[in-house]
């Protein structure tokens, strides 16, 4: 983390996707903590009152609310981008933090793959639906959780559903390869602007994003390897950086681990890729590609 302080959010507006537990609810703490009224999302109504309860008490900002989304669903995700739109005077900080990783392959009911809808096409349309609400704010943050999961392996454009060969880690590292494609594509939109995006890893941390993994998957993660996993808090350092420090303002299109710039691998270099994922994303969603 950076030694100087992040500034005040006082009187700036913060979305925090699936804010309901792990580094999601953990980020939306610290965005409160710092003054900012906080809109944390989630799927579960009941874990979502009792993430603000938790978030208000710890931090003493009441000024902390739920909003109920099911983000595999595009028509929740309009819904909420509209709920957001109407109710808020401005939008400062965007955090897309929600996912998901299935062990087997389902399809939403919008027919695409659920962790390809989830982890990618719900934020890349609720940022769509949002950007000029985004475009209100003198300098708005969109600060996207991707994963070092991305490397070793390259969007197949012919199957991005995954038809052919599914696997839980093929289709998550697939996911967030397209979360940083996705962040190169909008940063270069919104270059001349105010507004930033950037991207980062936040670690192997201890959350439930693996529930439905294999036996031997969870067995590793709960077992061997839960001494090296980091805790939500750890995790959430680096989208708060990104959220609020200085040291990045103006900032955009970076991919970033422990606070820190990090190289991605090269296929989420892919300029081409990155121009066609977005237009084929804007064609599933149903949005204009500007």
């Amino acid at each position: 983390m950076s030694r100087e302080q992040p500034r005040t959010l006082q009187d700036q507006v913060c979305v925090v996707t699936g804010a309901t537990g792990g580094i999601g609810e953990t980020t939306a703490r610290g965005l409160a903590a710092l003054g900012a009224t906080v809109i944390a999302h989630g799927r579960d109504v009941e874990k979502g009152r009792l993430a603000v309860d938790r978030i208000v008490q710890a931090t003493g900002n009441a000024g902390v609310r739920f909003v109920q989304a099911d983000l595999s669903a595009l028509a929740q995700v309009r819904r909420l981008a509209e709920e957001l739109d109407r109710s808020l005077p401005r939008l400062d900080v965007l955090v897309l933090n929600a996912g998901t990783a299935c062990a087997h392959r389902t399809v939403t009911a919008d027919g695409y793959e659920t962790t390809f809808a989830v982890n990618h096409l719900a934020p890349f349309l609720l940022t769509q639906l949002l950007r000029a609400k985004l475009e209100r704010s003198s300098a708005a943050r969109i600060v996207v959780v991707s994963s070092e999961a991305h490397r070793g392996t390259r969007l197949d454009f012919a199957d991005l559903m995954l038809e052919k060969h599914y696997g839980l880690m093929r289709a998550y590292g697939r996911s967030k390869l397209a979360n940083l494609l996705f962040t190169r594509a909008l940063a270069r939109r919104l270059a001349g602007t105010a507004q930033t995006c950037n991207a980062l890893h936040p670690g192997v941390v201890r959350t439930g994003i693996f529930r439905d993994a294999p036996a031997l998957l969870r067995g590793i993660l709960s077992t061997i390897a839960r001494p090296l996993l980091l805790s939500p808090e750890q995790g959430a350092r680096t989208s708060l950086y990104l959220s609020t420090s200085r040291d990045v303002a103006g900032q955009s299109g970076g991919y970033y681990i422990r606070c820190k710039p990090a190289q991605p691998s090269a296929a989420a270099l892919d300029e081409v890729a990155a121009e066609r994922l977005w237009e084929v994303s804007a064609k599933l969603v149903g949005e204009p590609t500007s």
